[in-house]
């Protein structure tokens, strides 16, 4: 074996140290590595990517389009005030009737049966209204001549009197029995068209029991389910443009006769009547029309109703400022709802950028980067 000199005695020495160095240098790399690594990230903003629109102010008024139906302004039921078996009601949906046309007819053996009745106690009252009369003017001739007494006298008096009111019953008896005749027959009152018919002949119906519904023919009206934002955002007293869904050149204009004062419990929407004025014949009852209603005109600004959100229990919208891309809240006055846009009132000035996606990620102060816009 060679002699060992003094430099592979050195080399010697430190080789049992030489991995340790090895590894505290690497330790020491990384964690200068990673101090700068995290110096960086601190130093970094977070700016996040949104989409945003300017919004405009619009000053056209935005038509309202609601889709209806033609029913009639004046709708009856028609009924009998007795109860009875029906005869005949051969009347059909779209039938024309006329005034004073009889339209149905109950079985009237029992009234006039009553109504003899009736006659024959007339008659029997009438007759002893006679003899007491004759028996009064006999006590009273009696009396002045002195060949009867004053109890006799006034006897007679009463007996006639009787007579008389005993008259006056028979004659209001005659008379309720000649209307219970009357109301076994049925008919219209006024000219108009059946829109519904009750119970077939040979049924036994009930007073106040419908037997007919009768549209009368002056006057029709186009009924629509109207949302309750649409009635506070309507104008007063406006007229609306009614046509037919399949023919839109058949067309009437109308205002508002009737708003309903209760929401269906079902749509909440609320029936409004609109009369119209001078409607052709092709707007026959139960067709679908289109009504449509021009809105106030008024500044407001739109924006899709994905910018929407909520701020103190507020609307509210994020506002991007144009010099350092820092985004705010703002609430805002919304006039109206639609599926895709909002109408906004108040709140927003003409030329600010708004954010429309992405602000359910935003915070008050965070910068962002307009895609579309910049790199």
């Amino acid at each position: 074996m060679p002699p060992i000199g003094p430099a592979r005695e050195t080399a010697v020495a430190l080789h049992p140290w030489l991995p340790q160095t090895i590894v505290m240098c690497a330790v020491l790399a990384a964690a200068i590595g990673l101090a700068g690594c995290e110096q960086k990230i601190e130093q970094a903003p977070n700016i996040r990517p949104v989409r945003t629109v300017t919004v405009d102010k619009r000053s056209a008024g935005t038509p309202i389009v609601l889709t209806g139906r033609i029913e009639a302004e004046d709708e009856v039921v028609l009924a009998f005030r007795i109860s009875g078996r029906l005869l005949n009601n051969d009347l059909r949906m779209g039938d024309r009737v006329q005034t004073g046309q009889l339209v149905a007819r109950l079985e009237s053996q029992n009234e006039r049966n009553a109504l003899r009745a009736a006659q024959a106690n007339l008659a029997a009252a009438q007759g002893q209204l006679t003899q007491a009369r004759n028996h009064f003017d006999r006590q009273d001739t009696l009396l002045r001549d002195g060949w009867t007494t004053r109890a006799n006298h006034d006897q007679a008096t009463q007996a006639r009197q009787t007579a008389q009111s005993q008259v006056e019953a028979a004659e209001a008896q005659l008379k309720a029995a000649h209307d219970l005749v009357g109301f076994t027959e049925l008919k219209a009152d006024a000219p108009g068209i059946v829109t519904a018919t009750g119970p077939r002949a040979g049924e036994v119906v009930q007073a106040g029991q419908m037997i007919l519904k009768l549209a009368r023919e002056h006057g029709r009206d186009a009924v629509f389910d109207v949302p309750a934002q649409v009635i506070r955002s309507a104008p007063g007293d406006p007229e609306i443009t009614v046509s037919l869904s399949d023919d839109p050149a058949v067309a009437a204009r109308g205002r508002v006769r009737e708003v309903a004062p209760q929401a269906d419990p079902v749509t909440r929407t609320f029936a409004i009547k609109v009369g119209l004025t001078d409607p052709p014949e092709a707007m026959r009852l139960g067709a679908t029309v289109i009504g449509r209603m021009e809105r106030q005109a008024q500044a407001t600004m739109e924006v899709p109703a994905a910018a929407l959100t909520k701020f103190n229990r507020q609307p509210a919208v994020w506002v991007v400022d144009p010099n350092n891309h820092a985004v705010s809240i703002r609430n805002v006055d919304v006039e109206r709802y639609d599926q895709a846009v909002v109408a906004v009132s108040g709140g927003l000035d003409a030329g600010e950028i708004v954010v429309v996606a992405g602000v359910q990620a935003l915070h008050q102060g965070q910068i962002v980067r307009l895609l579309g816009l910049e790199p």
